[in-house]
């Protein structure tokens, strides 16, 4: 007999304002505009539960602090303390502003009747560790103190475990039910709020700081591996909550259905190339790659024109994929190739490639001059898009490639790539000479770019590659790539010898970049390339590439075997390097190939590259079959990595091919790659390029989940005179999930919304199988096509993490 373990998942966003909007932390602390965005990039990181050693009351277990809040965990409750600063109004118009008041609360939540003595554990051991040197006496100092990811209490009821878990932003916890328990056991005594109340499904606290909302509990069964809601919701009782729940079906399957959030051509009348992508917290994506094209797109340019045969370009288009923010080509008079890029919290983008011009645009660089050949370069562009912060070439008196770019939160820059140079930069080196005829490298570049902090070869006597790079918090970094030698650096090693000529290597540096943390070969007897590594909260680090081997190593695998020549693999290594938690083929009968991938704070795997198989693996595709010769595919990889979440092809009639991937701290996924034009390309309604005459790069934004289906899925109004109101059109909403669905807000979205209005029926919570009905009318404003977006959205559209739970697309004709 299966186990079935139920979970209640319940999120919270600490503190909010009257409607429930996040309260930023106050702006009065004295810190810079630039270092407070900085501070912002770290809402994608775990939390980090301090074990208490002393630095909190001996009742505290676990503690940790984010902005605006702290948490305490007992062995009966969780006490949260919350602040908020308020503007004090002056006197008098003239009169300065006064200092901003804090109003603060402490809520206490209480599991009632549960047990006292419950074992409390930290889990997933964070690399960074926090230090308390209060006072001046030593022995009261506290020193090294643990931090972890997650913060588990084991039988809190008979039965019932209790998880504490999240990001900086963000708290969550699970409470997990072994079978046969009853939920009703579960109840929280809220103490210190000033009213408890239902809002659209979230359990709201208030209190003399704000508002904390508990979102709406995601109540679900994992059965063979695939996860099930169940209906359900919160139960107020006074002061006390409890839980209500539906009924266990075990039958009905959660719908997790990806979402074509937007989809668009980026190029001109040539041939463009999509190559990297990165994503901002506000959800803007950045794109680099390489143009034929003199007529390229561009807006805000720093670079207007087209200076060689090839020019590499970056391209910032805004969070629903309909305008470009900025757009300029970069380049010299010969070839440029832009490869890869990286964001950083405050915007400021970071592009890493190669060029063989001279006369490459330079600012402030460490190295003004190319050497012979190819050089790579390294550029930084700041958040406007309208200066280089920094441009430098980077490599010696060889062939010098950029291939793989990282940013840490304070801004320095990795890179890696791969150099036939004998004299290429290097300082603070781990291997300070070429071993081989190309060898790997990885440089660091300090904030401004004035400085290399550190730069190294990486290699044997043979060929070596460096492909990609990423860093963690705490400034550990990892690269991936492909190696021929059998005297590559190890340290550590899953595998010690090269099997094949061509093996992956994956190699963790420690933050000086002294020492090798780990690195392993990997592959089997055939060849394997290494193209892309992400790496989570916790230090796990995650790649793909592909391979022809069947023999490649694979550890509790989705797929076991090699189905064709040439296979995607998508690996999950821990921490320290010592064990692969997942290893993986992924493909069909044809040629596979992986090249890019990302995750997300909670473990999941997000991968593309391009497919010729037509029997490629699929689960809750967008698109299940291979609409032409090769096609982008996208997949997302759950945690364990024991299932497809879902995996889809991506393409049109021609030749498609997915090269980079980036992941938001919601779960969107943001694809780059190029696409053949005139063939059918999926695009949508709203995007900056619906079309395109030559090969064009693309960017694809997938959302990962949605409970809802709309029909019809287009709108046509036929021609109307200006002014004049159509007839009402209707749409059906219908809640296909098994849970209650919450909608925030329908609206309409794109430059043509004066020309079409909407009214619903739709209720702020929507039964599952429940209908309702929203009806639009179009009245032109102007001559001409009129275009623009039904969205029902589970989220303040103005949040930057507003989830489009469904999209319509609305066309009106004018003559």
């Amino acid at each position: 007999m299966k186990t079935r373990v139920l979970c209640f998942c319940c999120l919270l966003p600490l503190l909010t304002g009257a409607h429930g909007q996040t309260v930023a932390p106050p702006a009065h602390s004295g810190m810079p505009a630039q270092k407070v965005r900085v501070a912002e990039g770290y809402g994608k990181l775990p939390l980090a539960f301090e074990a208490n050693q002393g630095q909190s009351d001996p009742q505290v277990k676990f503690l940790t602090r984010g902005a605006g809040y702290s948490l305490f965990l007992t062995s009966t409750e969780a006490v949260l303390t919350l602040r908020k600063a308020s503007q004090q109004k002056p006197v008098s118009p003239t009169a300065k502003s006064l200092p901003p008041l804090e109003q603060s609360a402490v809520l206490h939540m209480k599991l009632a009747g549960a047990n006292s003595k419950t074992e409390m554990s930290g889990q997933d051991e964070l690399p960074g560790k926090s230090n308390y040197f209060v006072g001046d006496d030593p022995k009261k100092w506290q020193a090294n103190v643990r931090q972890y990811a997650k913060v588990r209490y084991e039988n809190v009821y008979p039965g019932v475990d209790l998880v504490y878990y999240g990001n900086q932003r963000e708290l969550e916890y699970d409470f997990v039910l072994q079978p046969g328990i009853d939920p009703s056991v579960i109840r929280l005594g809220i103490e210190g709020a000033t009213k408890l109340r239902l809002e659209q499904g979230d359990l709201v606290l208030s209190s003399a700081a704000g508002n904390v909302h508990l979102r709406r509990p995601q109540i679900y069964q994992q059965v063979n591996g695939a996860r099930r809601e169940i209906r359900g919701g919160y139960v107020i009782n006074k002061n006390e909550v409890g839980f209500r729940v539906g009924s266990y079906d075990h039958q009905r399957q959660l719908i997790i259905d990806p979402v074509l959030a937007y989809s668009t051509y980026l190029g001109g009348s040539g041939r463009d190339f999509g190559t990297g992508i990165a994503v901002d917290l506000a959800g803007n994506a950045y794109v680099t790659g390489y143009t034929y094209s003199t007529d390229f797109p561009t807006a805000n340019v720093i670079q207007a024109t087209n200076h060689g045969s090839a020019d590499a370009y970056v391209t910032k288009i805004n969070a629903d994929g309909s305008a470009l923010v900025y757009s300029t080509y970069l380049g010299g008079s010969r070839d440029d190739f832009g490869w890869g890029v990286a964001v950083d919290a405050a915007g400021n983008a970071y592009l890493t490639g190669y060029t063989r011009s001279t006369d490459f645009p330079a600012a402030n660089p460490i190295q003004r001059k190319d050497g012979s050949g190819y050089n790579a370069f390294v550029t930084k562009i700041n958040r406007d898009g309208n200066a280089l912060v920094y441009s430098t070439y980077l490599g010696g008196g060889g062939d010098d490639f950029g291939h793989g770019i990282a940013v840490d939160a304070a801004g320095n820059a990795y890179v890696t790539g791969w150099t036939y140079s004998t004299d290429f930069p290097t300082t603070n080196s781990f291997q300070t000479g070429n071993h081989g005829s190309a060898d790997a490298y990885v440089t660091k570049i300090n904030a401004d770019g004035s400085d290399l902090v550190y730069s190294t070869y990486l290699g044997g006597s043979s060929h070596d590659y460096g492909s990609a790079i990423a860093v963690d918090a705490a400034g550990n970094y990892y690269v991936i790539g492909t190696t021929c030698s059998t005297d590559f650096p190890t340290a550590n090693p899953i595998q010690a010898t090269n099997h094949g000529c061509y093996d992956a290597f994956i190699t963790k540096i420690n933050a000086d970049g002294s020492t090798l943390s780990y690195s392993t070969y990997l592959g089997g007897s055939g060849e394997e390339l290494g193209q892309a590594i992400a790496v989570d909260g916790t230090g796990n680090a995650y790649f793909t590439g592909y391979t022809r081997s069947t023999n490649f190593p694979t550890v509790r695998a989705i797929q076991s075997t090699n189905h064709g020549e040439y296979e995607v693999f998508v690996s999950k290594i821990n921490s320290d390097g010592s064990a692969l938690v997942y290893s993986t083929y992924l493909g069909g009968a044809d040629w596979d190939f992986g090249s890019g991938i990302a995750a997300d704070a909670a473990g999941n795997a997000y991968v593309t590259g391009y497919t010729y198989s037509t029997d490629f693996p699929t689960a809750n595709a967008l698109r299940a079959e291979n609409s032409g010769f090769d096609d982008a595919f996208v997949a997302m990889v759950n945690a364990a990595g024991s299932g497809l979440v879902y995996s889809t092809y991506l393409g049109g009639k021609g030749y498609d091919y997915g090269q980079s991937i980036a992941v938001d701290a919601i779960g969107n996924a943001y694809v780059s790659g190029s696409a053949q034009a005139h063939h059918s390309f999926p695009t949508t309604l709203l995007a900056f390029q619906p079309s395109s005459s030559g090969r064009a790069a693309f960017i694809t934004k997938i959302a990962s989940q949605t409970f809802v289906s709309v029909s019809p899925l287009k709108l046509t109004f036929g021609k109307a005179v200006v002014g004049t109101s159509s007839k009402p059109k209707k749409v059906t909403l219908t809640n296909t999930g098994t849970g209650v669905l919450a909608i925030n807000q329908i609206y309409i979205a794109g430059k043509d919304t004066g020309d079409f209005t909407q009214t619903s029926d739709c209720e702020a919570s929507i039964e599952p199988t429940a209908s309702c009905t929203i009806s639009i009318i179009f009245t032109p404003t102007a001559v001409g096509k009129r275009i623009a977006v039904l969205v029902i959205s589970d989220s303040d559209p103005a949040s930057p993490q507003a989830v489009a739970l469904s999209g319509n697309g609305i066309v009106g004709l004018n003559p």
